[in-house]
């Protein structure tokens, strides 16, 4: 039996290309310092932010994005 099946679409990507290119982009503008947040319009420097920003991006053109999280808990 062979090990990797062409139609088995369990071991899918949990984000889609589509958000990797959101996610890119938005890094890129942050690294110039041109990246700034919806409400407020402060310049983003924070990491976590700037994904963060991206994914939400990415999520309103209808990437492949898991959901966010309900709640404030980490792990």
């Amino acid at each position: 039996m062979a090990r990797y099946q062409t139609g088995d679409k369990r071991g899918g990507r949990k984000y889609g290309r589509k958000a990797s290119e959101k996610v890119e982009k938005v890094m890129r503008e942050r690294k110039r310092g041109t990246l700034r947040s919806g409400g407020s319009g402060k310049k983003v420097t924070s990491r976590k932010q700037a994904i963060a920003i991206g994914l939400s991006e990415a999520r309103r053109a209808g990437a492949k994005v898991p959901r966010k999280r309900k709640g404030g808990k980490k792990r």
